[in-house]
Parts: C-alpha cells; structure tokens; sequence
C-alpha cells in the first residue's frame, strides 16, 4: 500500500447477499459476494433464514475479499456497514462483527446508509459525474429520484408512493412460476419478447413520483 493510502474494509449484509470489499483510495481492489440459495425454495427472502445465513458467511467473506485485495488486517485503516435500510436481523449481523473487528483493531467505524451508498457510487465510474447530478436508483424495495448536490447532501425529489419496481419484477416472475431471484430473468426475457403485445396503463401520479401496484396487480 502507498504511503497515506486509507484501506477501508466495508461490508453489507442489508438484504440476502453478504458482501465484503476491500476500497483504497476510493480504488475497489476486491469485492467478494455470497448468495443465499436457501430462498429459492420459498420463491422469496425469509429474514430469519436471511440471517442465519449471514452468520454462516460473514466471516469467509471477509477473508476472501482480503485475500483477493492481498491485504491484511494490520493494514486495514478503518471499517465501514451497512447501517440502514434493510432486514433487521441481517442488518444486525453485519452491524456486530464491523463494531467488534473496528473495537479489536482499535480502527474507526463507518455507518453507511445504503440508498446513499447507491447514489454514490457512480463516483466509481468512468467518467464520474460531477455535482450535482440526478440518480435513479431502482430496487427491490426502493424507487427514487434524488438529487445529488455533494456526498453529504442529497434530496429525494421522486419516489414511489406504493411498490418498488423491483418488487413488481419478483411478484410477476413468481406469478409466472419463474425461479427466484425472477426480476433478472423477466428483464433477459422481456428483451426477446414483443413490447407492442400488450397495452399496460399508465399510472397518473403527480410530480416525479411513481406507482407499480397497479401494474403488478
């Protein structure tokens, strides 16, 4: 590591992946993810299963994602999570062992609010865009518009009022008796399919905002 580089190690468990990366200098030098394949059978996310199966996977997580950085722990500068939105237990998960790991190493701890953390990493990219610039950031349990004016100051302009469109991609995929995850197959098969076949109604909402229940329904 070059001298007065700052080694984050970061992990997310919000949801039903857990996932650790090794960041540089804002230089992602490993990011290592394992899945749950356990939900396939329920045809969606069982937070209790969700986080058990975080337990079982945070600890080779992270040593894979330092292995892959060829990093070690002494070299680690300060530890990032995932503090919020998410699924409670699998929050809590990555929550403990990034204030235990921070507490051992005597390093400072990052809280990080995910829906930011999607804004910005654009910033990864290349060309990054500058400040200001406006984000669409679309999920399984999130649909918004935000302006971004820095890092530390963003404004939700538009959101959905019911649904996230990811959510509607699962329900549909489940409906078709897809397997799970079904939003990434119904978005590789609607790229075959004919977009004329049918006629959907537009929702009518105000301002930048969105709706997907009706749709979905």
């Amino acid at each position: 590591m070059s001298k007065g580089a700052v080694t984050i190690l970061a992990i997310e468990s919000s949801c039903d992946e857990t996932s650790a990366s090794i960041c540089v200098d804002g230089k992602v030098l490993s990011n290592t993810v394992a899945t749950q394949a356990v939900h396939e059978q329920y045809g969606g996310v069982v937070p209790e299963l969700a986080s058990r199966a975080h337990l079982q996977n945070i600890v080779p997580v992270v040593q894979e994602a330092l292995k892959k950085a060829d990093c070690n722990m002494e070299n680690i500068d300060a530890v990032a999570f995932t503090q919020a939105p998410g699924l409670i237990g699998a929050l809590l998960v990555g929550a403990q062992f990034a204030k235990s790991l921070a507490l051992s190493l005597d390093k400072p701890l990052i809280t990080v609010h995910h829906m930011q953390a999607h804004v910005l990493a654009n910033l990864l990219v290349e060309p990054a865009p500058s400040f200001p610039f406006l984000c669409l950031t679309v999920s399984g349990g999130h649909t918004q518009i935000v302006l971004a004016r820095s890092p530390l100051d963003m404004e939700v302009i538009g959101e959905t009022i019911d649904d996230a469109a990811g959510e509607a991609f699962d329900k549909s995929a489940k409906l078709l008796g897809l397997p799970y995850p079904g939003g990434p197959l119904i978005d590789r098969y609607a790229k075959l399919g004919n977009a004329d076949a049918f006629r959907f109604a537009e929702p009518q909402i105000p301002e930048l905002n969105f709706s997907f229940s009706g749709l979905k329904t």
